[in-house]
Protein backbone atom coordinates (compact mmCIF):
# COMPACT_ATOMS: atom_id res chain seq x y z
CA UNK A 1 0.00 0.00 0.00
CA UNK A 2 1.30 3.17 -0.33
CA UNK A 3 1.89 5.86 2.10
CA UNK A 4 1.51 8.61 0.09
CA UNK A 5 -1.65 10.79 0.98
CA UNK A 6 -4.56 11.62 -2.15
CA UNK A 7 -2.94 14.06 -4.16
CA UNK A 8 -3.90 17.67 -3.19
CA UNK A 9 -3.82 20.88 -5.45
CA UNK A 10 -1.87 23.61 -4.22
CA UNK A 11 -5.03 25.51 -4.28
CA UNK A 12 -6.64 22.89 -1.67
CA UNK A 13 -3.81 23.33 0.66
CA UNK A 14 -4.30 26.97 1.16
CA UNK A 15 -8.10 26.56 1.41
CA UNK A 16 -7.39 24.50 4.56
CA UNK A 17 -4.76 26.92 5.76
CA UNK A 18 -7.34 29.59 5.35
CA UNK A 19 -10.72 27.97 6.15
CA UNK A 20 -13.10 29.97 8.09
CA UNK A 21 -13.30 29.10 12.03
CA UNK A 22 -14.95 30.92 14.76
CA UNK A 23 -12.39 33.42 14.60
CA UNK A 24 -11.57 34.25 11.15
CA UNK A 25 -14.50 35.78 9.10
CA UNK A 26 -14.50 34.77 5.31
CA UNK A 27 -12.47 38.21 4.17
CA UNK A 28 -9.27 37.37 6.86
CA UNK A 29 -9.91 33.84 5.18
CA UNK A 30 -9.41 34.95 1.67
CA UNK A 31 -6.37 37.71 2.50
CA UNK A 32 -4.71 34.50 4.16
CA UNK A 33 -5.00 32.40 1.49
CA UNK A 34 -3.31 35.38 -1.03
CA UNK A 35 -0.52 36.05 1.38
CA UNK A 36 -0.15 32.56 1.78
CA UNK A 37 -0.29 31.70 -2.31
CA UNK A 38 2.17 34.68 -2.40
CA UNK A 39 4.64 33.42 -0.23
CA UNK A 40 4.84 29.91 -1.47
CA UNK A 41 5.10 30.89 -5.40
CA UNK A 42 8.25 33.24 -3.68
CA UNK A 43 10.43 30.54 -1.77
CA UNK A 44 9.50 28.16 -4.44
CA UNK A 45 9.83 29.66 -7.56
CA UNK A 46 13.44 29.98 -9.13
CA UNK A 47 15.42 33.55 -9.94
CA UNK A 48 14.30 33.57 -13.52
CA UNK A 49 14.78 36.32 -15.77
CA UNK A 50 11.92 37.88 -17.66
CA UNK A 51 12.24 37.69 -21.74
CA UNK A 52 12.78 41.03 -21.51
CA UNK A 53 15.55 41.41 -19.03
CA UNK A 54 16.94 38.12 -21.11
CA UNK A 55 17.06 40.18 -24.25
CA UNK A 56 18.69 43.14 -22.12
CA UNK A 57 21.45 40.52 -21.11
CA UNK A 58 22.12 39.26 -24.44
CA UNK A 59 22.88 42.98 -25.93
CA UNK A 60 24.70 43.63 -22.78
CA UNK A 61 28.38 45.00 -23.94
CA UNK A 62 31.09 44.95 -21.80
CA UNK A 63 32.45 48.26 -20.73
CA UNK A 64 35.64 49.23 -18.76
CA UNK A 65 38.40 52.14 -18.46
CA UNK A 66 41.51 53.03 -16.41
CA UNK A 67 44.64 50.80 -16.38
CA UNK A 68 46.41 50.05 -13.25
CA UNK A 69 50.43 50.43 -12.82
CA UNK A 70 51.16 46.83 -13.83
CA UNK A 71 48.74 45.93 -16.58
CA UNK A 72 51.39 47.41 -18.97
CA UNK A 73 54.07 44.96 -17.80
CA UNK A 74 52.28 41.96 -17.10
CA UNK A 75 50.42 42.24 -21.03
CA UNK A 76 53.79 40.94 -22.09
CA UNK A 77 53.58 37.76 -20.41
CA UNK A 78 49.78 37.31 -20.62
CA UNK A 79 50.07 37.64 -24.41
CA UNK A 80 53.06 35.60 -24.66
CA UNK A 81 50.52 32.91 -22.46
CA UNK A 82 47.71 33.16 -24.36
CA UNK A 83 49.48 31.85 -27.28
CA UNK A 84 50.66 28.70 -25.48
CA UNK A 85 46.75 27.52 -24.75
CA UNK A 86 45.07 25.46 -27.67
CA UNK A 87 42.40 27.39 -29.49
CA UNK A 88 40.12 24.21 -28.75
CA UNK A 89 40.65 25.13 -24.87
CA UNK A 90 37.26 27.32 -24.07
CA UNK A 91 37.65 30.62 -22.08
CA UNK A 92 34.66 29.59 -19.39
CA UNK A 93 37.59 26.51 -18.57
CA UNK A 94 40.24 28.62 -18.25
CA UNK A 95 38.57 31.11 -16.05
CA UNK A 96 36.97 27.77 -13.91
CA UNK A 97 40.53 25.90 -14.16
CA UNK A 98 42.23 29.27 -11.90
CA UNK A 99 39.12 29.20 -9.71
CA UNK A 100 39.62 25.46 -8.78
CA UNK A 101 43.12 25.94 -8.49
CA UNK A 102 43.30 28.93 -6.50
CA UNK A 103 40.31 27.38 -4.00
CA UNK A 104 42.96 24.11 -3.63
CA UNK A 105 45.92 26.61 -2.55
CA UNK A 106 43.23 27.91 -0.14
CA UNK A 107 41.94 24.94 1.31
CA UNK A 108 45.53 23.67 2.10
CA UNK A 109 46.22 26.17 4.59
CA UNK A 110 42.89 26.01 6.01
CA UNK A 111 43.60 22.54 6.69
CA UNK A 112 46.89 23.10 8.50
CA UNK A 113 45.21 26.59 9.98
CA UNK A 114 41.69 26.36 10.86
CA UNK A 115 42.43 29.50 12.76
CA UNK A 116 44.61 31.19 11.26
CA UNK A 117 46.96 31.63 14.04
CA UNK A 118 48.53 28.09 13.73
CA UNK A 119 51.78 27.95 11.01
CA UNK A 120 51.48 25.87 8.22
CA UNK A 121 54.21 24.03 6.06
CA UNK A 122 56.36 26.47 4.37
CA UNK A 123 55.37 23.99 1.00
CA UNK A 124 51.11 25.19 2.10
CA UNK A 125 52.20 29.24 2.07
CA UNK A 126 54.21 28.54 -1.19
CA UNK A 127 51.43 26.26 -3.24
CA UNK A 128 49.11 29.27 -2.53
CA UNK A 129 51.45 31.76 -3.51
CA UNK A 130 51.85 29.63 -6.99
CA UNK A 131 48.23 29.17 -7.39
CA UNK A 132 46.92 32.82 -6.99
CA UNK A 133 49.73 33.49 -9.52
CA UNK A 134 47.85 30.91 -11.95
CA UNK A 135 44.81 32.22 -11.25
CA UNK A 136 45.50 35.68 -11.88
CA UNK A 137 46.98 34.96 -14.82
CA UNK A 138 44.57 32.59 -16.21
CA UNK A 139 41.48 35.52 -15.29
CA UNK A 140 43.75 37.86 -17.33
CA UNK A 141 43.72 35.68 -20.75
CA UNK A 142 40.05 33.97 -20.24
CA UNK A 143 38.82 37.51 -22.22
CA UNK A 144 41.79 37.16 -24.77
CA UNK A 145 40.74 33.56 -25.42
CA UNK A 146 37.20 34.45 -26.03
CA UNK A 147 38.40 37.20 -28.57
CA UNK A 148 40.91 34.82 -30.32
CA UNK A 149 38.42 32.72 -31.03
CA UNK A 150 35.40 34.84 -31.50
CA UNK A 151 33.64 33.28 -28.90
CA UNK A 152 33.08 36.15 -26.64
CA UNK A 153 29.31 36.68 -25.24
CA UNK A 154 27.70 38.46 -21.92
CA UNK A 155 27.39 35.13 -19.94
CA UNK A 156 30.84 34.50 -20.39
CA UNK A 157 31.48 38.00 -18.52
CA UNK A 158 28.91 36.82 -15.66
CA UNK A 159 30.98 33.40 -15.49
CA UNK A 160 34.02 35.44 -15.14
CA UNK A 161 32.43 37.85 -12.40
CA UNK A 162 30.71 35.23 -10.60
CA UNK A 163 34.17 33.26 -10.13
CA UNK A 164 36.12 36.59 -8.74
CA UNK A 165 33.23 36.80 -6.28
CA UNK A 166 34.04 33.54 -5.05
CA UNK A 167 37.56 33.65 -5.24
CA UNK A 168 37.85 37.18 -3.23
CA UNK A 169 36.92 35.22 -0.03
CA UNK A 170 39.20 32.77 -0.13
CA UNK A 171 41.92 34.89 -0.88
CA UNK A 172 41.24 36.89 1.45
CA UNK A 173 41.18 34.07 3.88
CA UNK A 174 44.64 32.89 2.78
CA UNK A 175 46.24 36.57 3.17
CA UNK A 176 44.82 35.91 7.00
CA UNK A 177 46.31 32.80 7.32
CA UNK A 178 49.50 33.64 5.85
CA UNK A 179 49.95 36.50 8.59
CA UNK A 180 48.47 34.73 11.15
CA UNK A 181 46.31 37.68 11.78
CA UNK A 182 44.02 34.62 13.38
CA UNK A 183 45.84 36.17 16.30
CA UNK A 184 44.17 39.44 16.30
CA UNK A 185 40.62 37.89 15.35
CA UNK A 186 38.65 41.48 14.91
CA UNK A 187 41.41 42.31 11.93
CA UNK A 188 41.12 39.07 10.68
CA UNK A 189 37.30 39.74 10.25
CA UNK A 190 37.45 42.84 8.92
CA UNK A 191 40.03 42.42 6.78
CA UNK A 192 37.39 39.33 4.91
CA UNK A 193 34.41 41.73 5.12
CA UNK A 194 36.43 44.77 3.59
CA UNK A 195 37.36 42.56 0.89
CA UNK A 196 33.99 41.39 0.00
CA UNK A 197 32.76 44.87 0.74
CA UNK A 198 35.37 46.41 -2.14
CA UNK A 199 34.93 43.46 -4.69
CA UNK A 200 31.00 44.63 -4.07
CA UNK A 201 31.51 48.18 -4.24
CA UNK A 202 33.22 48.10 -7.97
CA UNK A 203 30.05 46.40 -9.03
CA UNK A 204 28.07 48.95 -7.45
CA UNK A 205 29.60 51.58 -9.18
CA UNK A 206 29.47 49.92 -12.65
CA UNK A 207 26.01 49.22 -12.14
CA UNK A 208 25.58 52.66 -11.37
CA UNK A 209 27.64 53.80 -13.99
CA UNK A 210 27.41 51.24 -16.47
CA UNK A 211 31.48 51.20 -16.91
CA UNK A 212 33.62 49.54 -14.94
CA UNK A 213 36.16 51.48 -13.26
CA UNK A 214 40.43 50.73 -12.62
CA UNK A 215 42.45 52.60 -10.46
CA UNK A 216 46.45 52.67 -10.39
CA UNK A 217 46.24 50.33 -7.70
CA UNK A 218 43.77 47.54 -8.49
CA UNK A 219 42.94 44.05 -9.13
CA UNK A 220 46.40 43.03 -10.57
CA UNK A 221 48.71 44.50 -8.07
CA UNK A 222 46.81 43.63 -5.09
CA UNK A 223 47.08 39.83 -6.54
CA UNK A 224 50.82 40.53 -6.83
CA UNK A 225 51.07 41.69 -3.40
CA UNK A 226 49.59 38.98 -1.56
CA UNK A 227 51.84 36.61 -3.76
CA UNK A 228 54.32 37.96 -2.76
CA UNK A 229 53.45 38.33 1.30
CA UNK A 230 52.74 34.18 0.65
CA UNK A 231 56.03 34.00 -0.89
CA UNK A 232 57.47 35.69 2.57
CA UNK A 233 55.76 33.25 4.78
CA UNK A 234 57.19 30.74 2.67
CA UNK A 235 60.55 31.36 2.65
CA UNK A 236 61.04 33.14 6.17
CA UNK A 237 57.64 31.78 7.80
CA UNK A 238 54.27 33.49 8.85
CA UNK A 239 56.42 34.57 12.33
CA UNK A 240 57.77 37.35 9.80
CA UNK A 241 54.80 39.30 10.74
CA UNK A 242 54.90 39.35 14.44
CA UNK A 243 57.94 41.46 14.19
CA UNK A 244 57.37 44.92 15.10
CA UNK A 245 58.15 48.19 13.51
CA UNK A 246 57.88 51.10 15.61
CA UNK A 247 56.02 49.17 18.27
CA UNK A 248 53.53 47.47 16.13
CA UNK A 249 53.21 43.85 14.60
CA UNK A 250 54.14 44.15 11.04
CA UNK A 251 50.94 42.04 10.02
CA UNK A 252 49.24 44.90 11.59
CA UNK A 253 51.21 47.46 9.70
CA UNK A 254 50.24 45.66 6.60
CA UNK A 255 46.22 45.55 7.69
CA UNK A 256 46.25 49.35 8.04
CA UNK A 257 47.90 49.71 4.61
CA UNK A 258 45.13 47.83 3.36
CA UNK A 259 42.63 49.45 5.03
CA UNK A 260 43.97 52.96 4.02
CA UNK A 261 43.61 51.90 0.10
CA UNK A 262 40.13 49.91 0.31
CA UNK A 263 39.40 53.58 1.68
CA UNK A 264 40.80 55.55 -0.97
CA UNK A 265 39.15 53.07 -3.57
CA UNK A 266 35.89 53.08 -1.44
CA UNK A 267 35.75 57.03 -1.66
CA UNK A 268 36.23 56.88 -5.33
CA UNK A 269 33.43 54.59 -5.96
CA UNK A 270 31.52 56.88 -3.82
CA UNK A 271 31.97 59.55 -5.87
CA UNK A 272 30.82 57.88 -8.76
CA UNK A 273 28.01 56.16 -7.14
CA UNK A 274 26.99 59.82 -4.77
CA UNK A 275 27.73 62.52 -7.64
CA UNK A 276 25.49 61.71 -10.23
CA UNK A 277 27.74 59.83 -12.67
CA UNK A 278 24.70 57.31 -12.46
CA UNK A 279 23.99 56.26 -16.60
CA UNK A 280 19.92 56.24 -16.11
CA UNK A 281 17.92 59.05 -15.67
CA UNK A 282 18.94 62.15 -13.55
CA UNK A 283 22.00 60.06 -13.02
CA UNK A 284 20.26 57.00 -11.51
CA UNK A 285 21.59 53.32 -11.82
CA UNK A 286 21.17 51.53 -15.71
CA UNK A 287 17.83 49.98 -14.44
CA UNK A 288 16.86 53.76 -13.61
CA UNK A 289 16.98 52.76 -10.34
CA UNK A 290 17.74 54.13 -7.00
CA UNK A 291 21.96 54.61 -6.45
CA UNK A 292 21.20 53.78 -2.74
CA UNK A 293 19.64 50.49 -3.05
CA UNK A 294 22.25 48.09 -3.73
CA UNK A 295 24.06 49.20 -0.58
CA UNK A 296 21.00 47.11 1.80
CA UNK A 297 21.29 43.84 -0.04
CA UNK A 298 25.36 43.99 1.21
CA UNK A 299 24.90 45.64 3.87
CA UNK A 300 22.29 43.03 5.89
CA UNK A 301 24.76 40.35 4.94
CA UNK A 302 27.89 42.26 7.05
CA UNK A 303 24.82 43.25 9.48
CA UNK A 304 24.31 39.77 10.01
CA UNK A 305 27.43 38.20 10.14
CA UNK A 306 28.34 40.90 12.63
CA UNK A 307 25.51 40.03 14.82
CA UNK A 308 25.86 36.26 15.25
CA UNK A 309 29.73 36.78 15.42
CA UNK A 310 29.01 39.23 18.73
CA UNK A 311 26.00 37.15 20.09
CA UNK A 312 27.14 33.79 19.79
CA UNK A 313 27.19 31.78 23.10
CA UNK A 314 29.23 28.70 22.19
CA UNK A 315 32.33 31.02 20.18
CA UNK A 316 31.49 30.14 16.60
CA UNK A 317 33.80 32.54 15.19
CA UNK A 318 36.10 32.28 17.82
CA UNK A 319 36.30 28.82 17.29
CA UNK A 320 35.69 28.50 13.41
CA UNK A 321 37.11 31.66 11.92
CA UNK A 322 37.72 30.27 8.59
CA UNK A 323 34.73 28.21 8.31
CA UNK A 324 32.78 31.40 9.59
CA UNK A 325 33.61 34.03 6.99
CA UNK A 326 33.70 31.40 4.13
CA UNK A 327 30.18 30.78 4.69
CA UNK A 328 29.35 34.74 4.94
CA UNK A 329 31.87 35.31 2.34
CA UNK A 330 29.40 32.68 -0.14
CA UNK A 331 26.43 33.86 0.44
CA UNK A 332 28.23 37.53 -0.47
CA UNK A 333 29.45 36.34 -3.35
CA UNK A 334 25.91 35.32 -4.61
CA UNK A 335 24.22 38.80 -3.75
CA UNK A 336 27.56 40.41 -5.65
CA UNK A 337 26.13 38.26 -8.55
CA UNK A 338 22.51 39.07 -8.16
CA UNK A 339 24.15 42.94 -8.42
CA UNK A 340 25.78 41.28 -11.59
CA UNK A 341 23.05 40.29 -12.98
CA UNK A 342 21.20 43.28 -12.56
CA UNK A 343 23.95 45.55 -14.12
CA UNK A 344 23.80 43.39 -17.22
CA UNK A 345 20.08 43.04 -17.94
CA UNK A 346 19.36 46.54 -16.72
CA UNK A 347 16.90 44.99 -13.75
CA UNK A 348 16.05 45.90 -10.08
CA UNK A 349 18.69 43.95 -7.97
CA UNK A 350 16.41 41.68 -6.28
Amino acid sequence: MSDKLPAETTDTVLIRLGHKDANNSPRNSSKMVSLTQSLLRHLTAPDLLSQSQLKRLKEHKYSAEGTSLFDAPMQVFWRWLIEQIPKTVAPNTITIAGLALNILGAVILMLFSPTATEPAPSWAYLTAAVTLFIYQALDAVDGKQARRTQTSTPMGELFDHGCDSVSIVFVSIEFSISTQLGEWPELFFVTTVLSILMFYSAHWQTYVSGTLHFGKFDVTESQLTLVAIFSLSAFFGPQIWAYKVLGVELKVVVFMMAVVMALIAFLSYLRVILGGGGKGKDGSTVADTSVIAPALHIGFIILLAVIIKQKSHTGLYENQPCIYLLMFGTVAAKITNKLVVAHMSQSVVY
